[in-house]
């Protein structure tokens, strides 16, 4: 589908690095505010700042997103986005040049087809997955389709994760490890858990993989702080609400620029 050059995350990696800092990795679901609007605003999240874009595969029945979310994902279905329209959102966003990786539940894929999905993400210029509810012992056929298409895998740890389970996970994860701050839903909150830099020196004594922190980050000031002990700052409800709120497209967009502005000048302060 795409002939960019696409930006892998390894590279994104080795280049935060570089500069001595975490990366910014931001979330929005295909098909919202509009089907041509997700690729306006996940633009606009990278002329930002931001080194990475998770875009969302809307779903029907969103277990882990908060209500942000959950009310994104429902405008989403009902401008009647499919995988079609999440693959072409996702070709319009690598066009950027920024990393471009889908966040699925694992039922959409599996309906699929899960060799068919990785081949068609890979050409669409995606560089991999994040899928929450997929167990590594359910993984195998997903790791022989992502590997064959040259897709990265991520795979989630919380804090109620024992370190055999968290070695367990990383073995999956050749992308990053995406390490949830807390337990419970998706959502920005005033303060991000305490538990999220245990979490990650646990994570870093199983794998070499980068370790990026999600759920509850929604200011420059909350991304220094999760940027000072991890690789990479994950934010999305943060990104959807201004969507939610604006009384348009347009200055919904300029909103998501702004807030892109202010967590990327966080993670370089971390």
């Amino acid at each position: 589908m795409t002939d960019v050059t696409m930006t892998t995350l390894q590279t994104v990696f080795e280049k935060a690095r570089s500069e001595r800092r975490a990366a910014l990795v931001g979330y929005l679901p295909a098909g919202f505010p509009s089907k041509e609007g997700a690729v306006a605003a996940a633009t606009a999240m990278v002329e930002g700042g931001c080194d990475v874009i998770e875009i969302g595969l809307p779903y029907s029945d969103p277990l882990m997103d908060g209500p942000v979310i959950q009310d994104a994902v429902h405008r989403a279905l009902t401008n009647g986005t499919r995988i079609a329209d999440v693959l072409r959102t996702v070709e319009g966003v690598a066009a950027t040049g920024a990393a471009t990786l889908v966040m699925t539940y694992w039922n959409p894929v599996d309906r699929y087809g899960t060799e068919r999905f990785a081949r068609e993400l890979a050409a669409a210029g995606g560089v991999g997955t994040i899928t929450p509810d997929l167990t590594p012992e359910e993984a195998g056929p997903w790791l022989e389709a992502s590997a064959a298409a040259g897709l990265d895998t991520v795979f989630l740890v919380a804090p109620s994760s024992t370190d055999a389970r968290i070695e367990k996970v990383v073995r999956c994860c050749t992308g990053f490890v995406y390490a949830a701050s807390l337990m419970g839903v998706t959502g920005a909150r005033e303060t991000v858990s305490a538990a999220a830099e245990g979490l990650v020196k646990r994570t870093r004594e199983h794998t070499d993989v980068p370790v990026c922190v999600g759920l509850g980050v929604s200011t420059g000031a909350q991304a220094a702080e999760v940027a000072a002990y991890a690789d990479g700052v994950i934010v999305g409800s943060a990104f959807v609400r201004p969507l939610l709120d604006a009384p348009d497209e347009a200055s919904g967009i300029a909103a998501v620029r702004r807030l892109a502005e202010e967590l990327a000048a966080g993670v370089r302060r971390g």
